[in-house]
């Protein structure tokens, strides 16, 4: 076997082993607690006509942070305090929380993709003695992964691509029906709520695996 000949097949083993580190790759994965965001209208309802939310920290999606502001959300069968607003202001008010905060509030919040409000759930949310009721707003968040187009491509996904993901935890779990949004504003993440992250023993720098997927 002569030089040229052994380095093309290093060149394709070289080759294959990269493809399938590319597949191999790893996500990072957010547990996100109950939160709400608001509508300029919902802000200046709770706080006062002219207020503007106060940014306290930067989150992990460019363009987004969580507020010093907190509220109370309260349904028919209790209330949770010291919610946190995430900014910035948003087109419609929406409550995000998880399947057993409903349970305990007594709302039949929907799973829906965030931005998918219409025909969702009522609640009620206060701030400095000031009440509102939105008439459709509370949903239980779809898992999903934040996607720039780069990952996207890198991965072989697209907007709106539901998949399946594999946690790596000391409580490994599989999570179907993924949804997979892709924005050149995201940077890759995976967010689940606090029933999913109770469900794989999740913890502070938990990673994911994209393992399959659906309709293709």
């Amino acid at each position: 076997m002569d030089d040229i000949m052994i380095r093309n097949i290093v060149d394709k083993v070289i080759k294959n082993l990269s493809d399938q580190s590319e597949k191999e790759e790893y996500l990072p994965i957010e547990a996100s607690a109950r939160h709400v965001h608001l509508s300029k209208n919902e802000v200046e309802g709770l706080f006062g006509k002219g207020y503007r939310l106060t940014p306290k920290r930067e989150l992990s999606q460019p363009g987004q942070f969580l507020s010093q502001e907190r509220v109370a959300i309260i349904g028919p069968k209790g209330m949770f305090k010291n919610v946190a607003v995430l900014g910035p202001e948003r087109k419609n008010t929406q409550v995000e929380i998880s399947r057993t905060d409903a349970i305990s509030l007594g709302v039949d919040a929907p799973v829906r993709e965030s931005g998918n409000i219409k025909g969702s759930s009522s609640i009620f949310i206060s701030a400095n003695k000031n009440m509102i009721e939105i008439k459709e707003g509370a949903i239980v968040a779809k898992r999903h992964i934040h996607m720039p187009p780069k990952d996207a491509e890198r991965f072989g996904l697209e907007d709106k691509q539901i998949v399946s993901v594999k946690v790596f935890s000391d409580r490994p779990v599989i999570f179907e029906d993924v949804l997979v949004r892709v924005n050149k504003d995201y940077r890759l993440n995976m967010h689940i709520d606090f029933d999913e992250a109770n469900a794989c023993n999740f913890k502070n720098g938990v990673k994911g695996q994209i393992l399959t997927e659906k309709g293709k």
